[in-house]
């Protein structure tokens, strides 16, 4: 198997799910990065800070109960995510190697 490349883009491929915690939020967090992930969370992140977030009163005065961010990737074998992979993320995607399949796209 060939080495991942260091920069570029990379599309990734979901072969198994790692089976420990911290590879299992690894994968979810290259899976963020992506940057349709990106636009999506971050139109999230403005409808949350305008609308979903209620003030209530307690213990006598206003209190901020913020709505929970959203899960909006979902790490399963079989799914694939495209990354601008830079040397800052080459140990993350090492750690994680053993699950993904990966493809240099032009």
């Amino acid at each position: 198997m060939s080495t991942i490349p260091n920069t570029g883009t990379v599309t990734f491929t979901i072969k198994s799910v790692p089976l420990t915690d911290g590879g299992f939020r690894t994968v979810e967090r290259l899976m963020r990065l992506e940057r349709g992930a990106q636009r999506i969370l971050k139109k999230l992140q403005h409808k949350r800070k305008v609308e979903l977030n209620e003030w209530r009163p307690r213990a006598g005065r206003e209190w901020l109960v913020r709505a929970r961010c959203t899960r909006l990737v979902r790490v399963a074998a079989g799914q694939s995510f495209t990354l601008q992979v830079t040397p800052q993320l080459a140990k993350d995607i090492a750690s994680v190697a053993d699950h993904l399949d990966f493809k240099k796209v032009k």
